[in-house]
């Protein structure tokens, strides 16, 4: 009728009903970003919250297990708050003020040392310090930039507010959106591949949370130790925002390196001993301690893991660079399970 493919009529609705779906997404993106936020927090809390409703007398909802281990958790934030954040604040106010003197004598000293030191370490020493005294002011200046830039938006956003808030709707509820998911689609073999593609995204989403906080939570010892042993000063400040920065995948561990490195050179610490522990403790952790806790949950090849990293920079910022590993694994997740489906259809025998 009016000359008017209804194959090609259909298909082009579709994909305008994509689009516009696409679209809307991205007007609201900061809005699903909370949320993913709060489902990641959910899947944190959430063996708390099992072992808690196990030991606790049976009830019919998880209220109880759910109030006990937000109290639990409250109680280890505040603990840690006066135990840590206090020394944190305080040192990142003295390196902020030390800071620029610290950089002029550094030049100073790179300056007079000698032409043509005796020994490889006294030369390698030599070209790290200098090359820090030219590059360290635009280093703490970016640093800092991108530090007033995250703390802005999780300001605007109030994460800490309503992240728990949604976290623990996710936790008490879990089961319930996840039966209402599957009784949207029509067909066994589609609920089936719906019902997969859940318990999978479950394990991902699971092994990669608990793995973040185990790494940030070793990196943060390892560190603090180190300057201790040491007395790189401001080894408080340095090994909590190494910690911190271990949840967004490589580039967060670099720029964590590259910050202990300026810091160290600048107060006249050890930088080559700090520069050995660095790549020493990267090794152990990106080869055998990451691979180990990851585990089956997440399985991607290194230049996969930087591209997402990249795009996700792009699209979204620090947003994007934290969900990029999770959301790459999610599409792979998707592809697998939908190509395992086909490739059965097809292999089903022929009725006769």
């Amino acid at each position: 009728m009016l000359g008017i493919d209804r194959r090609a009529a259909r298909y082009a609705f579709t994909s305008a009903l994509v689009l516009l779906l696409l679209y809307l997404v991205y007007l609201v993106r900061a809005t699903i970003f909370i949320f993913i936020l709060a489902l990641l927090f959910a899947y944190l809390l959430s063996p708390l919250v099992n072992a808690l409703d196990r030991v606790l007398p049976r009830s019919r909802t998880r209220a109880p297990a759910l109030a006990l281990a937000y109290i639990i958790f409250l109680g280890i934030v505040v603990l840690l708050g006066v135990q840590v954040g206090t020394r944190v604040v305080e040192q990142a106010h003295e390196l902020g003020t030390r800071l620029p003197a610290m950089i002029e004598s550094l030049k100073g000293a790179t300056d007079k040392t000698q032409s043509a030191p005796t020994s490889l370490q006294a030369q390698i020493v030599e070209k790290i310090e200098a090359e820090v005294a030219k590059r360290s002011g635009d280093l703490i200046s970016w640093l800092a930039a991108a530090g007033v830039k995250f703390v802005t938006v999780a300001g605007d956003l109030i994460y800490v507010v309503i992240v728990p808030i949604l976290g623990f709707f996710f936790l008490k509820d879990g089961a319930e959106i996840r039966q209402h998911l599957l009784d949207l689609v029509q067909g066994d073999s589609h609920r089936e591949l719906l019902d997969e593609i859940m318990a999978d995204v479950n394990v991902l989403l699971a092994h990669y949370m608990r793995a973040l906080v185990v790494l940030a939570v070793a990196a943060f010892t390892a560190y603090s130790i180190f300057f201790t042993v040491t007395g790189i000063p401001y080894g408080v400040l340095l090994a909590a925002l190494a910690g911190m920065l271990e949840f967004i995948p490589m580039i967060g561990p670099l720029t964590a390196s590259v910050m202990i490195v300026v810091v160290t050179a600048v107060s006249g610490g050890p930088v080559l001993a700090t520069l050995i522990f660095l790549a020493v403790y990267r090794m152990i952790q990106d080869y055998v301690l990451s691979p180990h806790l990851m585990g089956q949950g997440i399985q991607m090849h290194p230049l996969l893991v930087l591209f997402g990293v990249f795009a996700g920079a792009e699209i979204a910022g620090i947003s994007g660079t934290f969900l990029s590993v999770p959301v790459l694994a999610l599409v792979r997740i998707l592809f697998r399970r939908i190509r395992k489906a086909r490739l059965g259809i097809q292999k089903a025998p022929i009725p006769v």
